[in-house]
């Protein structure tokens, strides 16, 4: 006689509630497929005279989509640049980075690890159009971001060299200067019209 169809999942779990079965058709429907979907599906045929078992692996995958992106950076001369992009996939994805389009390697400054580069000490010849790219065996995808590197004269509009007033003989006076400049620049220091020149004091 015509068997009758039943389905079952071969890891003792519960078939999902959203799925339908078509009877006459011997057709399981299971509709926004998801990860706790997957796994060994069996369909049981039975009649009177015995019965018969197919399986089937259902595997769960997913192209990479980004959940976070890098953005552009404007850093100055010896400064240090780090950039993390993140993606969703199934299988995980795997990262690379690219520079102008050319795959940037770990080496010295750069430093790679997953989808996180870091640039110590930038210099004018690392600014450029950087990339980068997650992929997985279902596909790939790519985000952009431009590293532009500047140079700064010696700036003391945020330096206050104070006026200090000595009050006892033989104390110290310590007088900090820090302008904002890239790259690092050299110091030097003035008595009114004389150099100063390191001595014991």
């Amino acid at each position: 006689p015509v068997p009758t169809i039943s389905w079952r999942r071969a890891d003792g779990k519960q078939i999902p509630r959203k799925a339908r079965r078509h009877r006459t058709s011997g057709l399981l429907e299971i509709p926004n497929f998801q990860q706790e979907d997957a796994g060994l599906y069996e369909c049981v045929a039975e009649n009177v005279r015995g019965k018969n078992v197919a399986r089937g692996q259902l595997t769960f995958y997913a192209q990479p989509n980004w959940i976070q992106k890098i953005s552009d950076v404007h850093a100055a001369i010896e400064e240090s640049v780090a950039w993390e992009c993140r993606a969703s996939g199934r299988p995980k994805p795997s990262y690379r980075w690219l520079k102008d389009g050319e795959p940037l390697l770990a080496q010295g400054r750069v430093q790679l690890e997953q989808g996180s580069l870091t640039i110590t000490n930038v210099s004018l010849a690392d600014a450029g159009m950087y990339q980068c790219v997650a992929e997985n065996r279902h596909g790939i995808i790519f985000a952009s971001a431009e590293l532009s590197v500047i140079a700064v004269g010696p700036d003391f509009s945020k330096t206050l060299l104070k006026k200090l007033t000595l009050v006892k003989v033989g104390g110290e006076v310590i007088i900090e200067c820090k302008p904002k400049a890239s790259p690092r620049p050299t110091y030097s220091w003035k008595k009114g019209k004389d150099i100063l020149r390191e001595n014991e004091r």
